[in-house]
C-alpha cells in the first residue's frame, strides 16, 4: 500500500500542475476574448455614433441610449437638410411614453441603437420646404409616433397611415433615405409635412405634449368603436398616462365614465382629481357583480396581464372590451361573448388626419394631461419612476430650456 502511495501521491500533484495550467489558460483566454470583442464594440459604437453625427448636414445634440441598459446620456447626431416637403422645428418639449421605456431596454426586440426616444415632440418652425403649404416659420408644431409611410396602401388612401404595413416610426426606424431615425429628445426635428400637427394657439405646448400619443391613442379608440356618444357609460381600466386621458376625452363626448383599477389608492384621484363619476376595485368581486351589465363600453390601458372575464361581464349586450394596452396574453371566455353579442377589439393610436382632429378637439374642450415638467438631464430619474409608476400622469422633458446645444 505504502508503495502505491508513493507513486500515486506524484502522479496526482502533476495531474493537479496540468488541470490548474489547462484551467489559468482557459481563464486567460476567456478575458482576453472579452476584451477583444468589447474593444470591437466600442469600435462599432464609436463608428456608429460617429456616422450618425456626420450622415447628414444639419447638426442635432439629445440623449439617447448606446445599449439594452437604457441608460441615457448626451449624443451628437444629424439631421437631414430640409427637402421641399420637409419642416424643421425646435423642439421645445417632448413627454415621455411608457413605450420608451420598453425600446430603450429593447423589451420588444427591435430595438436600433443608439437610440434617441421620444414622439410626442412640439415646438416651433424654423424652417419650410419650398412646396410646403401646411406651415410657416413662427408656427407651433407637431410630431407624434409616425415621421413617414409608403402613402400608397389602402391604408394611408385612407387617412390610416397608423396601420401603413410600411411605417416609418419616429425613433428607432429606418427611413425613406435608409439611415436611422431619431425621437424628440434632442434639440431639433425634420420631418414631411404630412406627418406634421398644426398646434392650436390655446393648447399649451408643455401639458398637450402627450396627447401625441396618449391622446391619440385613446381618442381614435373611442371614436372608432363609436364609444363618443352622449349618455354612453364607458369604463376606464387603468389610472395611469393613457388611463388619465382616455377619462379626459369620454367626459368630453357626454359619456358617464366609470374608473377600474386594482388599486384601492387611486379611487380619490379618479373621482375628485379627473372626474369620474364612479370607481370599482377590480380585485372586489362584489363591486365587479354590483356593475354588472352595466357599461357600453370598456377601454383597457393595461400592459401588464390581467384576466378579461371580469371586465367582460361589466359589459352590456353588444358591448364592447378595447384593448389598447399590450399584454403578453390574453385568455378569453367564450360563452359570455358569444351569450352577449359581446365584442373585444384592438386599437393602435391615429392616422394623422384623426390626430388632428384630435388636437383640435382638445383645444377646444380643454383636455390636457397632468404633467410633471423635468429636465432633460432628470431623464434617467423618470425612467426608474416610471418603471415604478411613480408620476401623476405623464412626464415632459423640457427640451428648450435645459438641453444644450454643445
Amino acid at each position: 500500500m505504502a508503495l502505491i502511495l508513493r507513486f500515486i501521491q506524484p502522479c496526482a500533484l502533476i495531474i493537479y500542475r496540468i488541470v490548474n495550467l489547462l484551467w489559468n489558460t482557459a481563464v486567460n483566454a476567456y478575458y482576453l476574448i472579452s476584451w477583444l470583442l468589447s474593444s470591437s464594440d466600442r469600435e462599432k459604437e464609436h463608428q456608429v455614433s460617429e456616422n450618425a453625427e456626420m450622415e447628414h448636414p444639419v447638426k442635432a445634440v439629445g440623449w439617447a441610449a448606446r445599449d439594452t441598459s437604457g441608460i441615457l446620456s448626451p449624443f451628437k447626431f444629424s439631421r437631414r437638410a430640409t427637402r421641399e416637403h420637409d419642416v424643421q422645428f425646435k423642439i421645445f418639449y417632448c413627454g415621455i411614453c411608457h413605450s420608451d421605456l420598453h425600446q430603450l431596454k429593447n423589451d420588444l426586440g427591435i430595438s436600433s441603437y443608439p437610440l434617441v426616444p421620444g414622439h410626442e415632440i412640439v415646438g416651433v418652425v424654423t424652417q419650410v420646404g419650398s412646396k410646403v403649404r401646411k406651415v410657416k416659420v413662427g408656427d407651433k408644431v407637431g410630431v407624434g409616433c409616425m415621421v413617414g409611410s409608403c402613402r400608397k396602401c389602402d391604408q394611408c388612401v385612407n387617412n390610416l397611415e397608423n396601420y401603413c404595413p410600411k411605417p416609418v416610426y419616429t425613433y428607432s426606424s429606418i427611413d425613406s433615405d435608409g439611415t436611422m431615425t431619431y425621437g424628440g429628445y434632442s434639440n431639433i426635428m425634420v420631418a414631411d409635412e404630412h406627418f406634421i400637427i398644426r398646434w392650436p394657439e390655446n393648447l399649451p405646448l408643455d401639458s398637450g405634449a402627450p396627447l401625441l400619443c396618449a391622446g391619440s391613442t385613446t381618442y381614435s379608440a373611442l371614436k372608432y368603436y363609436g364609444l363618443d356618444k352622449p349618455g354612453l357609460h364607458i369604463g376606464v381600466v387603468g389610472l395611469g398616462g393613457l388611463g388619465h386621458v382616455a377619462i379626459k376625452f369620454a367626459k368630453a363626448f357626454g359619456a358617464q365614465v366609470t374608473v377600474i383599477s386594482s388599486s384601492a389608492s387611486k379611487r380619490k384621484d379618479a373621482i375628485e382629481t379627473m372626474g369620474a363619476d364612479a370607481f370599482i376595485l377590480s380585485r372586489d368581486s362584489e363591486e365587479i357583480k354590483a356593475a354588472a351589465s352595466t357599461m357600453d363600453g370598456i377601454i383597457d390601458t393595461v400592459s401588464a396581464d390581467h384576466p378579461a372575464e371580469p371586465l367582460i361581464s361589466l359589459l352590456k349586450p353588444h358591448g364592447k372590451l378595447v384593448l389598447v394596452g399590450v399584454q403578453t396574453k390574453l385568455e378569453l371566455p367564450v360563452f359570455p361573448l358569444v351569450s352577449g353579442g359581446k365584442m373585444i377589439g384592438g386599437s393602435f393610436i391615429a392616422g394623422l388626419k384623426e390626430t388632428q382632429e384630435m388636437i383640435d378637439f382638445a383645444a377646444e374642450h380643454n383636455v390636457a394631461p397632468m404633467v410633471e415638467i423635468i429636465p432633460i438631464d432628470y431623464v434617467n430619474k423618470a425612467m426608474e419612476r416610471l418603471e415604478k409608476g411613480d408620476v401623476k400622469y405623464r412626464f415632459v422633458i423640457d427640451v428648450g430650456n435645459t438641453l444644450k446645444d454643445e
